[in-house]
């Protein structure tokens, strides 16, 4: 699962898709199927309502090294990168995690790193809920694809199939994502990587035969009020 990924694995999805929350997710699954180390790095400077690094004390309880803003403090929205980011890159002996922010301008903080990355061991991931507005449509995921790639100069390894209605969420929607997300497939050769739900949403079974490997996730980000 997500052991045999690429050691740097880079998550990135449009305002509102639920990349956030897929990467912590993904970040503890990880850290329970390696015994290497675990670094996760929050570089969403776009959206300051969901941050991985309000986390970090949860995240390094298990394990996890958080690298968030140079300035420490969860409530304060600079976006000054931490120069700790390199580090992981470097390590070569370390899983390597980016929650990263979903639109061109939160791709440029990948510039620290860019020019030290072995492209070999990146997977980009996008995250995509196709009940957003940008991302409803193959042309729309396409077009947002192609956004994030020109601005962060990597290629896209991989899409997640994050399609949801927050707590409305059923069965179906991930059906409905996989209509949209096997389309943008067969245009562009980009693979569905998982299918992210979360478990105590769906009263239901998940459906067969869903593009990607099915990825069960905890709330860690939404309160219970949201």
């Amino acid at each position: 699962m997500v052991s045999d990924d690429k050691r740097i694995r880079i998550i990135t999805g449009h305002y509102g898709s639920g990349k956030t929350e897929f990467a912590v997710n993904y970040v503890t699954e990880l850290r329970k199927q390696t015994d290497r180390k675990v670094a996760l790095a929050d570089l969403d400077i776009v959206n300051v309502y969901f941050r991985s690094r309000e986390k970090k004390k949860e995240l390094e309880e298990q394990g996890i090294y958080v690298i968030a803003s140079s300035l420490e403090g969860a409530g304060l929205d600079v976006p000054a990168v931490s120069a700790a980011l390199t580090t992981p890159v470097r390590d070569k002996g370390c899983e390597y995690v980016i929650d990263l922010g979903g639109n061109d301008v939160g791709t440029m903080v990948l510039g620290r790193i860019t020019p030290i990355l072995d492209r070999s061991e990146v997977d980009f991931f996008m995250v995509v809920n196709t009940y957003r507005p940008n991302t409803s449509t193959p042309e729309g995921v396409i077009e947002q694809m192609e956004s994030l790639e020109y601005a962060s100069g990597l290629k896209v390894t991989g899409f997640i199939n994050n399609t949801n209605l927050i707590r409305e969420t059923t069965a179906g929607c991930l059906t409905d994502g996989d209509a949209v997300l096997r389309e943008v497939t067969k245009r562009t050769g980009v693979p569905v990587k998982y299918v992210s739900y979360v478990e105590e949403l769906l009263t239901e079974e998940v459906p067969g035969g869903l593009a990607g490997e099915l990825f069960p996730m905890k709330f860690y980000m939404r309160k219970t009020w949201m």
